[in-house]
Parts: structure tokens; sequence; C-alpha cells
């Protein structure tokens, strides 16, 4: 590994080490000719639990992020968007599960995969170096924004989609309805400060609805207003920060006036927080949010509530979740996702 910049590795302890770049290597090995495959027990794939396009979507977001991607990173877009648009029906709902008998388990939906699939091919679209690649995701991406999902999480990650490729493509009408959409979905804060969420529980990737707000703020006329998606990042950012590093709200959510527990926290919700204060650095200019950044590549690196690595430099993955007793060691595809795009902010900000 390359050191770019140096973090603490444990809460308080003076030590530095030093910010690794990207590894691909465990998301090729959990990847084959068909997908990306959903878990692995420690760095060993687990293939009787076959493929979904939740990660396999997140996957396409990663790669196609990647500025001067290798010939193998490549190929790997390239196979995760042939994934997607064999999960994707005419209509433009996806089959979210397909087992390694390579047959699916279930029908085109609306669910959250939808939302993540239509962010892999809007970053695909508007990032990748392959002309090719854009412009199949492109076509896939257009069909798929015709629908709308009924949930904030489903609309927020479709929204990010819509991001991508109206800074590339700004006037596809498709996809400023959709991120339009996105945004009304998800709602403006509440005049409470103690609990300004639009919504009465933080569940998951929580940044993800304040990125929607924050980014249809500059990319539509009539959107949102900018401090409305501040004020909910600012108050995620306040609730989740823990005598100076991060500590994200758990797996099993958060609801208003009850208690909030610790653990099991999850890589997707730094990843999450990552991606949100990298997005409002770019709108407002402000380097307070690098800051963010900064705090959530600390927690990969062992700045969290434990004080323990949460990703395995030998192999590149990244461990499932923290517990109150240290990592689970599994490193499955959706935190070796998690790990990668935190990295990949980190590169900015060294």
């Amino acid at each position: 590994m390359t050191a770019t910049t140096g973090l603490s590795s444990r809460p308080g302890s003076g030590r530095r080490h030093p910010t690794p770049r990207p590894s691909f290597a465990h998301l090729s090995r959990m990847s084959d000719d068909t997908g990306l495959f959903e878990h692995a027990r420690h760095a060993i794939v687990r293939r009787e639990h076959g493929y979904c396009t939740d990660d396999v979507a997140r996957g396409l977001v990663v790669t196609s992020r990647e500025p001067e991607p290798t010939e193998e990173v490549l190929r790997l877009a390239e196979r995760y968007l042939a994934f997607l648009t064999h999960a994707q029906d005419v209509g433009g709902a996806f089959r979210n599960r397909l087992g390694h008998d390579r047959r699916w388990t279930d029908e085109p939906r609306l669910g959250d995969w939808w939302g993540r699939a239509l962010w892999g091919l809007g970053t695909a679209a508007a990032r990748s170096p392959a002309p090719w690649i854009r412009e199949e995701a492109l076509v896939a991406f257009s069909r798929g924004a015709t629908r709308r999902a009924p949930t904030p999480h489903a609309m927020a990650f479709a929204g990010l989609g819509a991001v991508e490729v109206l800074r590339r493509h700004p006037a596809h009408a498709a996809a400023a309805a959709l991120l339009a959409d996105a945004a009304n979905t998800i709602g403006a804060p509440g005049a409470d400060p103690v609990w300004p969420w639009p919504q009465p529980r933080l569940t998951y990737a929580n940044a993800a609805l304040a990125e929607v707000v924050i980014a249809a703020s500059q990319l539509r006329h009539d959107g949102p207003s900018l401090d409305d998606g501040l004020r909910m990042l600012t108050w995620l950012r306040d609730v989740q920060l823990r005598d100076g590093h991060l500590a994200v709200v758990p797996a099993g959510g958060w609801e208003r006036g009850a208690p909030r527990r610790s653990h099991d926290q999850q890589p997707i919700e730094v990843a999450a927080f990552a991606d949100a204060c990298a997005t409002a650095a770019d709108v407002t200019g402000d380097p307070g949010w690098e800051v963010g950044v900064r705090q959530a590549v600390g927690w990969f690196l062992g700045a969290n509530d434990v004080g323990t690595r949460m990703w395995d430099p030998a192999t590149g993955g990244g461990y499932d979740g923290l517990t109150a007793h240290g990592p689970n060691l599994n490193q499955g595809a959706e935190s070796t996702l998690a790990v990668l795009s935190t990295l990949q902010h980190a590169r900015r900000w060294s």
C-alpha cells in the first residue's frame, strides 16, 4: 500500500498511521464472470449466498469513480454493468437476488436495489473513462429513471444517480425530474433543533438523504434550500461524534426519544457520511466538511469506539461491522466497498 496521509489509529492514542490507497484485490476476489458475491467468511467467498443487485450496484459506483482505473478495475465495471442490465426489466424495475446457479429468486421491483442500481448506472454514465460503458449505462439509467419508489431511501439512492447524470448531461430531463422527486420524498428538516431529521427514525445510510438535498439545491433551480441539506448533515454529524471520533448510528437504528445503542456500527453508514461530507465540501467550499471525510477514514483506521482497525490490509477487505468486542472479521462485499469508497475520498485531501 502507498501512504498518503496520517491519521490516529486509536482515539486519543497519539499514534499515527498512513492512510492506504484503495486496493481492489478483495473486490476481485469476491467477483467472478457473473457479478459480485454478497458474503464472505473472513476473506473467503460464500458462494451459496449468491449475488445481489444492491452490492453489484455499489461495485459499479466505486469502480466508476476510479480516475485512472487499471484493466482489472475496468473489467469489474463491465461485469457489474452487464449484471445490472440483466437484472433490469423492460419497465425499468430490477430484480435483486441471483443464486450461484444463475437463477433469479425474485421478481423485478422498486426497492432499495432499484435506487442503488440507478446510482451505479448514473455514476458509470457520468464518470467511466470507457465510452462503451458510459453509453450503455446511460440507456439503462434512462429506462429506470422513469419509475418512482415509495420509500425515501430508495429515492435517495436513485437521486444520487440522477446527480451524477446531471453533472455530465445537464439537460437530461428524466434525471432532473427524478432528482426533484427524490428531494421531495425525503422532505425538509423539522423546526425542532433536538430532532430536525425529516423522518422520526434514523435507519441506515442516513447521510445519503442529506446529500441528495444538498446536491438538489445546486442542480435544480426550483430545488430545496441548501440550508435544509446542510442542517440535516450538520445535525447528523454532531450526534455521531463522540470524543472527537465518529460513532455512527448502529444497525438497529435510532428512533426519536428512544435510547441509542452503540453497536453494531456498519461500514455503510461511515461511507455514506464520507460521501455526503465530500459533496458538502464541493458545494460550499467550506473546508470544515473535509474534516468529516477524514473522520470517516479514521473510523476505518481505528479512530472509533473500540480503537480497532476496520479493514484488513493483507486482503484489502473491509470488516462487516463494529461490535462492542471488536470487528466482525467477515469481509463481505458491502463492507469492502465501503472501505474503498471512503479511501477514494481520502486521496483528494491528503
